[in-house]
């Protein structure tokens, strides 16, 4: 590309933007629409269920190619309007529209059931959802259409601006809870029309619209004008609600029930706050309904031992513990809300300052960071149905608690022990096992590890009550060492005196049943082969615990089932739907069009921004899962990533510039992202896995240190790729007229469309191949675009 192009701007009216006004308003608008998409997909896991939340980032980057497409064919009539004037014009509307989509998104029930109405209310809510996306996108893509001279800044801005949302979106839902967040995404949008207004009016209507947000917001915040009306498809009756706080985590409330007072995470998952106290626990119905629970066992076995409870919620197993005598009771929860607010503060009466014992010591973090940072060890390591299903942009599968059931978990837990102690696993289990039994099998692998040849005897499983359809609490006791036969008959004992309770697998009686047969093969991945579900360890490399269907179960009568896993089942569903969305929209939006415009020239050079948009979304989403782990939470590694990689990549597109000119080099970027990428792929799980106990302020520099290196790289192509497309196109060789006036509308478009594809892509390969293979598959998409950059410089005719 000759340096004439890069210097002199076009002769159009939209030259005579200045470069501050130009960048802050692409800036400030990239800002306020990724700050909506981060927003959404935590109200999405309140309001419908948290695997919806992966389909609303696929129709948000649907929507952003759609734009793209939309300025192609109606680009004589937008070229009516000047560049600030469109733009404050778009933006002002947007920020009513986000209004109307939190009001559809909170007033549109959608339940858990699969039946016409459901899916019709589905899709209204989607397509609206879909609606800011899309003025973003024509906004995007006229701007980058008029301003190609700028590109490599443009690129920087858009993704300077993206990345402080990520920073941004912590803090606000903190502070100012789920709604109001998107609400400050309006007054964002409204205030980029401030940036972009041309004239007095424009800045008055702007102006007037971003004041009027404020207030909303502020009126908002004390009187909740605006809050979750259905969640789950059920009607949110706020007269059950006591307290009610939005974080980056979840949304946590306060229920009053008939007898007791549960607190209820993202309108799903609960736990009760315990109003019980340990000095008159004995002979009370508390020490009834505690101690006939599965999870007792644990107590049974160790009753003063110390205890390790990951995820104690209202304090449940950090009760039972106190009251049979533990004389250390170490608490792990995650959420803050929950261990501070609630436990520590508003409800400390209620629950007996349970939290605030003496022998009871909680910190608030990850589970798993949390073990790997203290050399204590325990008696029992405990977890009870710990699964909040909440949800991020990192995928329909990107639970924290996944990596809390896997063999490299297990295998923490177990160093963790004391030579005697034991792990206490409940899971739900069904008619047919699978979670429970997956435990199990996890547990095996784990001993494996550590050199236990043959575990049959270091096992208990027991339930309440006998296995149903729909599912009942199941614990998995397992040790280093075998259980003793003092230990089996205290079981035994303890059954006698609690008839609810049945023995699944005993060592010395180990019944008949897939938890016998598995023990006995002593061979997880072989049993799981053969067994009606996916039941075999996981890793993590792919920590996807819940995913138990075989993938001819999905759309058969086994993947339809009504029983408590049925959300996660759903997910697999959904997954599927995005794919099927994806391809259709790649074959509308890019290959029907083309062929519509009788075009003679080959779509080989747009294949490139194909390629790149795959690749940048398959190592997004690869990355993300991989820092769940080492960052501790999805939302954490969300924003800690994309925040780093956008900022990063954004910093390298104005690098990129030093290669415009001199298109020799324009492979070079594309050789130092493979480079890079390759590092990641052999290296990244052991650094990380070597980190994971420093404290959270560390982490994230070394996050910082791995991933800013490799965003400065992955910023670099599009907007090269970009200027030699432009280039090809001015220079006259282009044939067709679709890309002779329109280059950079279908790039964008195009590279859009591929990272709604990639991103249902990325979670299909992490699910099948792991994590890994995931990454290594970006790194293929950028090796086949570094061979597809030639196209772009090249006559075809």
């Amino acid at each position: 590309m000759s340096a004439t192009i890069q210097a002199a701007p076009p002769a159009s009216r939209s030259a005579e933007i200045p470069d501050r006004t130009l960048l802050s308003g692409l800036a400030l608008t990239s800002f306020s629409a990724l700050l909506l998409e981060l927003a959404l997909t935590r109200l999405f896991s309140v309001v419908l269920f948290y695997h919806f939340a992966f389909l609303a980032i696929s129709i948000a980057l649907l929507g952003l190619g759609a734009g793209g497409v939309f300025a192609y064919l109606l680009k004589n009539r937008l070229e009516l309007f000047p560049t600030r004037t469109l733009a404050a014009r778009l933006c002002v509307t947007n920020s009513v529209l986000v209004l109307l989509v939190l009001e559809v998104v909170l007033h549109v029930p959608v339940a858990l059931t699969v039946t016409g109405k459901n899916f019709l209310h589905l899709s209204v809510l989607y397509l609206a959802a879909a609606v800011p996306f899309f003025v973003t996108g024509l906004l995007f893509s006229v701007v980058f259409a008029r301003e190609t001279w700028r590109v490599s800044r443009l690129y920087g801005a858009d993704l300077s601006g993206g990345a402080l949302a990520c920073l941004a979106v912590v803090p606000l839902l903190n502070w100012i809870g789920g709604p109001n967040t998107i609400l400050a995404a309006a007054a964002m949008m409204a205030a980029a029309g401030m940036v972009w207004a041309s004239s007095s009016v424009e800045l008055k209507v702007a102006g007037g619209v971003v004041i009027a947000f404020v207030a909303l917001i502020a009126a908002n915040h004390s009187s909740r004008l605006i809050d979750v009306v259905y969640a789950k498809g059920m009607f949110r009756d706020p007269a059950w609600v006591e307290f009610a706080r939005w974080n980056a985590l979840s949304r946590v409330e306060v229920d009053r029930q008939s007898q007791a007072k549960a607190i209820v995470i993202d309108a799903d998952a609960s736990t009760y706050i315990m109003n019980c106290d340990v000095a008159h626990w004995h002979d009370t119905e508390w020490e009834s309904d505690l101690m006939s629970a599965p999870p007792a066992l644990a107590n049974v076995l160790r009753p003063r031992g110390d205890f390790a409870i990951i995820g104690p919620g209202g304090g449940l197993d950090v009760l039972r513990a106190v009251a049979n005598g533990s004389p250390s009771v170490t608490g792990i929860e995650i959420n803050p809300i929950i261990a501070d607010t609630i436990m520590r503060g508003r409800y400390a009466d209620y629950s007996f300052h349970l939290y605030e014992r003496p022998e009871v010591h909680i910190h608030v973090t990850d589970g798993r960071s949390y073990l790997r940072s203290t050399p204590q060890q325990f008696d029992v390591v405990q977890m009870t149905l710990v699964d909040t299903w909440a949800s991020t942009a990192a995928g329909a599968f990107a639970l924290s608690e996944n990596n809390l059931y896997t063999v490299d978990a297990f295998r923490e837990y177990f160093q963790h022990l004391k030579p005697d102690g034991m792990i206490a696993i409940t899971r739900w289990e069904f008619r047919q096992p699978r979670e429970a039994l997956r435990v199990v099998a996890v547990a095996i692998e784990a001993l494996h590890s550590l050199g236990v040849a043959d575990p049959s005897r270091n096992f208990i499983v027991a339930s309440q009550g006998p296995l149903t359809e729909d599912g009942i609490p199941v614990v998995v006791l397992a040790k280093k060492t075998a259980f003793t036969k003092k230990e089996e008959s205290a079981v035994q004992a303890h059954f006698d005196e609690y008839e609810q309770l049945h023995a699944l697998y005993l060592p010395s009686a180990p019944g008949k049943n897939p938890f016998a047969d598995l023990i006995a093969s002593n061979d997880p991945y072989r049993f799981a082969q053969h067994y009606a579900y996916n039941v075999a360890p996981v890793t993590d490399n792919a920590p996807f615990f819940f995913f138990t269907l075989k993938p001819g179960q999905i759309l058969g009568p086994q993947g339809l089932r009504n029983g408590i896993d049925w959300k996660v089942n759903l997910g697999v569903l959904v997954l599927l739907l995005v794919l099927g969305i994806s391809l259709v929209a790649v074959l509308a939006f890019l290959i029907l069009p083309l062929a519509l415009q009788g075009s003679r020239q080959s779509p080989i050079p747009l294949l490139y921004f194909v390629a790149v948009g795959l690749g940048y979304i398959l190592v997004e989403i690869a990355l993300i899962q991989r820092f769940v782990l080492f960052l501790g939470h999805p939302t954490y590694a969300l924003t800690v990533v994309i925040f780093l990689l956008m900022l990063s990549s954004g910093a390298g597109s104005w690098f990129s510039r030093r290669w415009l000119s001199r298109s020799e080099l324009a492979w070079t970027p594309l050789l130092l992202v493979v480079i890079a990428l390759l590092g990641n792929v052999f290296f990244l799980p052991h650094v990380l896995a070597g980190w994971v106990g420093l404290r959270f302020g560390f982490r994230v520099m070394i996050s910082g240190v791995l991933l800013a290196p490799l965003g400065f790289v992955m910023g670099m192509p599009f907007p090269t790729g970009l200027h030699a497309l432009v280039s090809r196109s001015a220079s006259g060789l282009t044939s067709g007229a679709a890309l002779e006036n329109n280059a950079v509308e279908w790039a964008w478009a195009m590279n859009a469309a591929a990272s709604v594809l990639g991103s249902v892509m990325a979670m299909v390969i992490a699910i099948q191949f792991g994590l890994t293979a995931t990454l290594a598959c970006g790194v293929a998409a950028y090796l086949l675009a570094l061979t597809l950059l030639p196209t772009l410089r090249s006559h075809h005719p």
